[in-house]
C-alpha cells in the first residue's frame, strides 16, 4: 500500500505575472510546480501545504534568505509581507526555459534576516 500524497500539484503549474517585478513567468518543465518568480524570487502566500493553493492570504512572499540542503539543493526562505507567515521554496536553477537568476540567489545568500 502506498502512502497518500501530502499535497496536490495537478493543474497548479501555470504561467503567471509576478506581482513584485511584473515578469512573465512560465511553468516549470521538470514535473514540479513553479511557485516563485525566477527574476526577483518573490512568491505568493497561496499554499497551506506545497501545491494545494488553499491559503486565503495571497500576500506577496518576500525572499529573505537562502540555504542549501543536501536533498533539495538551494532553498529560498520567505516571509509574507501581509501576514508575516514564513515559507520555503526549492530554487529552480535547472529549468531549461526559465531558470532562477543565479545572481539574485547569490545576493539573497548574504541577506539572511
Amino acid at each position: 500500500m502506498t502512502a497518500p500524497r501530502r499535497f496536490t500539484v495537478q493543474g497548479t503549474n501555470n504561467a503567471f505575472t509576478c506581482v513584485h517585478c511584473g515578469a512573465e513567468v512560465r511553468p516549470l518543465e521538470n514535473g514540479s510546480v513553479r511557485n516563485h518568480c525566477p527574476v526577483c524570487l518573490y512568491s505568493l502566500h497561496v499554499d497551506v501545504r506545497p501545491g494545494d493553493r488553499a491559503n486565503g492570504c495571497r500576500g506577496p512572499m518576500r525572499p529573505v534568505g537562502v540555504e542549501h540542503s543536501g536533498k533539495k539543493g538551494w532553498v529560498i526562505l520567505y516571509r509574507c509581507e501581509t501576514c508575516g507567515g514564513e515559507g520555503r521554496n526549492r530554487a529552480a536553477l535547472d529549468d531549461p526555459r526559465q531558470p532562477d537568476d543565479w545572481n539574485a540567489l547569490i545576493n539573497l545568500s548574504g541577506r539572511q534576516s
